[in-house]
């Protein structure tokens, strides 16, 4: 449930928060809730502290804006979190506003939350009719395509404990961590922070193509770190197979 929002002094008993929560929960005790009861899309609230309201909700909502390290407790914890943003600039239809993110922009924006331990929620403003803009139908179906072959690698994953990498970002699922490559290195793919030796196979997520070990300069040079190249040659540059993200699937052991 989205309650939206609370600035100034409009906000927790201002609204009899702890009564409207409770009748809430009351009726659907496994409903979660945002935290706008307490604050608005920059605020982060008491769900932040080892003593939070009880109307702090269950996650924050940052509003625009992605937080550089995830949103964290003082002790390093992850706090559950949603970005929530707009296909435009606007949340709702504004003919005037044709400053459209690209559907790059917006899965790069996902894997990003993802990989902090975040959820991504998009807004899409209808036109008076009720229909989407078509704008805002191309950039979906663009999203659409890329989570129909990569949807493994976002839904149920969390962050990947490793640096971020150069060339893109880490998600993970269990024993199995999936490399966003979002931008061609030149050579081949470093897998930074990954124990070398634990890793069992690599492959492409979208269609299981089997990804190769490297014997390139670059791996020579540096033994603790495993190269995977993208083509038959480990020392030449290749064009990414997918130019938005093209997702390894790393298994471990």
């Amino acid at each position: 449930m989205w309650f939206d929002f609370s600035y100034a002094k409009m906000c927790g008993e201002k609204w009899k928060a702890d009564e409207l929560i409770k009748m809430v929960r009351s009726y659907q005790p496994e409903v979660i809730i945002d935290n706008r009861l307490e604050g608005g899309g920059s605020g982060y609230g008491s769900l932040l502290t080892d003593t939070p309201a009880s109307y702090a909700g269950d996650f924050v909502s940052p509003e625009h804006h992605i937080p550089e390290n995830g949103i964290r407790k003082k002790d390093g914890s992850y706090v559950p979190w949603e970005l929530c943003t707009t296909c435009n600039n606007h949340w709702c239809y504004t003919p005037t506003d044709h400053n459209y993110k690209t559907p790059k922009m917006l899965i790069h924006m996902l894997v990003e939350c993802v990989s902090k331990g975040g959820n991504v929620i998009l807004n899409v403003g209808p036109k008076p009719n009720g229909t989407f803009p078509k704008e805002s139908v191309e950039i979906l179906n663009e999203i659409g395509r890329w989570m129909s072959e990569n949807s493994e690698s976002i839904y149920g994953c969390e962050p990947s404990g490793l640096p971020k990498p150069d060339w893109g970002r880490y998600t993970r699922k269990g024993n199995v961590i999936y490399a966003h490559v979002m931008e061609a290195p030149i050579g081949s793919v470093g897998l930074f922070g990954i124990d070398k030796n634990k890793i069992k196979s690599v492959s492409r997520l979208s269609d299981a193509t089997l990804i190769p070990i490297s014997d390139s300069f670059a791996a020579r040079n540096n033994k603790d770190i495993c190269y995977v190249s993208l083509g038959e040659q480990g020392n030449y540059t290749y064009p990414l197979p997918d130019k938005i993200d093209t997702v390894l699937k790393i298994e471990m052991i």
